[in-house]
């Protein structure tokens, strides 16, 4: 048999928001297993939980009323003319006190109730302590991938959000999109977070979440970043690493630099080229230092006349 949301919460299918959330709060109260003990109180209570989970919420509620609970837990796919509506298949999460703390605000919408003659349980002047404090959403956090250019030069990302909004009369909500900006500094590392506060989902009893952007780095076909340090492995041949070459880096900025390398390169060796980094976030003026690596190709084989003229040049 099909739930009735509405008679669950005892309105009818042209109840206001306003409507629900007066009903949903005299019930709940009335019901809620703190000062209701009565065999099936619970159940009631459980039911009116997900009455109001379901038809507080637009796009679930327009579900409901045109596809009914079979169309709104089973999921309408697009085809079918959802028009935003809620297409996914809904669930309820089976926990009603969440619901009621949620609607009431605060951790312990009963701190306030008191019992007399270990039975009846009253309500002092002022009511619930929790109603009216909001609790503040958990940060939402998304990760931001920049590009090692991005990171260098700086730049600007503007990225879309739709978030729900709470409209005018204070009790109904709309998915509305706004576009953040993000101003990358040069010298961001992986990690960085960007924080922009109460952009989340509005909410009646809720502060909205915090939204945070964190850093990704890319990875570069050239360059490895550590720190503030650029990292650049050459290829090289024995014969160079022994007698001396230059290296040709092309840098993030276009630049070609032209390194000379004197000294015999072995495989623990790297050359610094001092101020070729990235710059650094609190300073973009400085920056760190380009660090080459040498990968040294040595032959597969030697003729014998080979092997003896090596050996006649190392020895000592």
């Amino acid at each position: 048999m099909s739930r009735d949301y509405y008679a669950a919460l005892e309105v009818n299918g042209n109840a206001t928001d306003a409507d629900i959330k007066r009903a949903y709060r005299r019930l709940s109260l009335k019901y809620h297993p703190h000062t209701n003990c009565q065999r099936g109180a619970y159940e009631k209570f459980n039911q009116l939980a997900e009455a109001y989970d379901v038809l507080s919420d637009p796009r679930k509620r327009a579900t409901y009323d045109k596809f009914g609970e079979e169309g709104l837990k089973g999921g309408i796919p697009p085809e079918c003319g959802g028009n935003g509506a809620w297409t996914t298949g809904y669930t309820f999460h089976g926990n009603p006190e969440k619901v009621f703390r949620d609607f009431f605000g605060g951790d312990s919408p009963f701190a306030d109730f008191h019992v007399e003659d270990g039975s009846e349980a009253s309500i002092r002047f002022g009511g619930l302590q929790g109603r009216g404090v909001k609790k503040q959403d958990p940060p939402i956090e998304r990760d931001l991938h920049l590009s090692l250019e991005d990171l260098f030069f700086g730049c600007t990302k503007k990225i879309k959000i739709s978030r729900r909004v709470m409209n005018d009369d204070g009790h109904t909500s709309s998915i509305k999109d706004k576009i953040l900006t993000i101003n990358v500094k040069p010298g961001w590392k992986q990690g960085t977070r960007i924080t922009f506060a109460k952009e989340g989902d509005q909410g009646p009893n809720s502060i909205p979440a915090d939204i945070v952007f964190i850093v990704q780095e890319k990875s570069h076909p050239r360059f490895v970043r550590q720190q503030d340090d650029l990292i650049f492995t050459s290829l090289v041949d024995l014969e160079k690493a022994l007698t001396g070459f230059s290296v040709e880096v092309e840098t993030l900025d276009g630049r070609l630099l032209n390194i000379p390398v004197n000294d015999i390169v072995h495989p623990k060796y790297s050359k610094v080229v001092p101020g070729e980094g990235m710059p650094l976030s609190n300073n973009p003026s400085q920056r760190g230092d380009l660090i080459i690596q040498f990968d040294i190709h040595f032959p597969e084989k030697l003729s014998s006349e080979k092997k003896r003229l090596i050996k006649q040049a190392l020895t000592t």
